[in-house]
């Protein structure tokens, strides 16, 4: 596959993917329970989690043609 062509779908990937994960985490956000340190750790886990799978994607799209 052309570099560039593999470039743009793995945008479009990561796009789609973030969309789903933002909607997943704020419709979860609702469980967590409405006490500080709760809402933080939450808050910071889903503000990390996100970029585990996005690796191999970025890794993906960076291989050389």
């Amino acid at each position: 596959m052309n570099p560039r062509l593999r470039k743009l779908v793995g945008l479009f990937a990561i796009l789609g993917f973030l969309l789903l994960y933002m909607g997943a985490v704020a419709r979860l956000a609702a469980y967590v329970p409405a006490h500080g340190p709760w809402q933080f750790i939450y808050f910071a886990l889903a503000g990390i989690c996100w970029g585990a799978p996005i690796l191999p994607l970025i890794s993906w799209m960076n291989r050389p043609g």
